[in-house]
């Protein structure tokens, strides 16, 4: 609590994959005046977001699977998007390398962290770490898929960059976290006419 805020009351509505609450807060407004207000706060916990991306190809590792939401919404049959994966109790960087080799095959040796974010802060407690990591076809040990036992259901997918940010222009891909990083590998230079460019400098080849 804090001098502005105050938590009134919170009650439990569902705890199953994730924690759904109703709170009562009173905030006092940027104004001075104090506001009442009710909420609702679905907590999944936190998890963590990767692009892989191979400059000598120019291409990017994305995954399509099946999203309830997105079919009950707009009976789309499956999404793509970049690996990503909740923590369950571990730090953001070993979860990713985990979640990365089960959803694709690949092994992540130096995972990069490059930003945090709230995808939905309205309603979801959930926040993203997000990470890019170099990776070359050399470096895929596994069919990748995900894990059967959790319902997943993964196809392993390799576009370049370029047919990548296409993909969102088109609607083919909206999934939030997969328009950030695919446009922070644009704007970063991260893959570009097959040279590696990081930081806005050029590696030596």
């Amino acid at each position: 609590m804090t001098g502005n805020i105050r938590i009134l009351g919170r009650h439990i509505v569902s705890r199953g994959n994730g924690l759904l609450e109703r709170l009562a807060v009173e905030r006092k407004r940027f104004d001075g005046r104090v506001q009442s207000l009710a909420r609702e706060i679905y907590d999944p916990g936190d998890g963590a977001a990767i692009l892989l991306y191979d400059p000598g190809r120019s291409r990017v590792v994305l995954v399509r699977q099946f999203r309830l939401p997105a079919y009950l919404k707009d009976r789309r049959e499956s999404l793509i998007e970049v690996c990503a994966g909740r923590l369950d109790g571990e730090n953001a960087e070993t979860r990713i390398v985990k979640e990365a080799e089960e959803e694709t095959g690949f092994v992540v040796r130096h995972p990069r962290r490059v930003f945090e974010a709230y995808m939905s802060p309205g309603c979801f407690g959930e926040k993203l770490t997000f990470f890019v990591a170099q990776y070359t076809a050399e470096d895929r040990t596994g069919k990748g898929g995900g894990l059967v036992g959790e319902g997943e259901d993964i196809e392993i997918l390799e576009p370049t960059l370029d047919e990548a940010l296409a993909m969102i222009g088109a609607g083919e891909i909206i999934d939030a976290k997969t328009i950030l990083l695919l446009h922070y590998a644009e704007f970063a230079g991260l893959v570009r006419d097959g040279d590696i460019l990081c930081c806005g400098q050029t590696a030596a080849r």
